[in-house]
């Protein structure tokens, strides 16, 4: 290691000194650019995909497609009302529809009856439909005894989904499903379906039926 004569090390001791002051100098922190804060964004929430029962009050309308389904038009479509929605008051709106599924031409459609605003529990409406709809049915081609309605995934209005079914034999049968939620109440026969798979296409129907 050199050493450092006189002056060289009295220059070296005021170059620490003065670097020493530095250091601990307010004025010098004040002039440094200030630290980023730490938390200063705030990360959004994602929205919900559904709204629980009582989240508000909600209207039924006829669409041209429902969960990828194609509402029937023409002679050929439904053009009375086959189920007794129950007591009609002003206010209300009754939607009666049958869809086809994907490249349907012919056979039997799905069959939608619901209402909105009503007066009474929507449960109790939807209980009401539900016979009407069973009595159809079994009118019109269905055969069983129908089974114990289950609940599925109600979709993007909350509320309660259940669907039962009519047997017909070991694999396929027709299908019924129905909700309710804070006011509305709607059903829909599915021939030759699955309970599981009638209540995802009922779900994604009432994403467009419901608003």
């Amino acid at each position: 290691m050199p050493v450092l004569g006189p002056r060289a090390l009295l220059a070296t001791i005021a170059l620490a000194t003065t670097l020493t002051l530095t250091a601990c100098d307010p004025a010098a922190e004040a002039e440094a650019p200030p630290a980023p804060p730490v938390a200063t964004a705030t990360v959004s929430a994602p929205a919900s995909s559904t709204s629980p029962a009582g989240s508000g009050k909600h209207t039924l309308a006829e669409a041209a497609t429902a969960g990828g389904l194609t509402k029937a038009t023409g002679a050929s479509a439904v053009s009375d009302v086959p189920v007794d929605p129950g007591e009609m008051r002003d206010g209300m709106h009754l939607v009666v529809a049958d869809y086809n599924r994907a490249g349907q031409t012919s056979g039997r459609r799905i069959l939608f009856v619901g209402v909105d605003s009503v007066p009474e529990d929507p449960n109790k409406r939807r209980e009401h439909l539900w016979r009407g709809l069973i009595d159809y049915a079994l009118q019109n081609g269905s055969t069983g005894t129908p089974t114990t309605a289950k609940p599925y995934q109600p979709g993007p209005f909350g509320g309660s989904l259940e669907c039962l079914s009519l047997p017909e034999s070991a694999t396929t049968t027709d299908v019924i499903c129905g909700w309710s939620d804070t006011n509305t109440a709607a059903v829909a026969l599915f021939p030759h379906t699955t309970p599981a798979d009638a209540a995802r296409l009922f779900a994604a129907m009432r994403a467009d039926l419901e608003h």
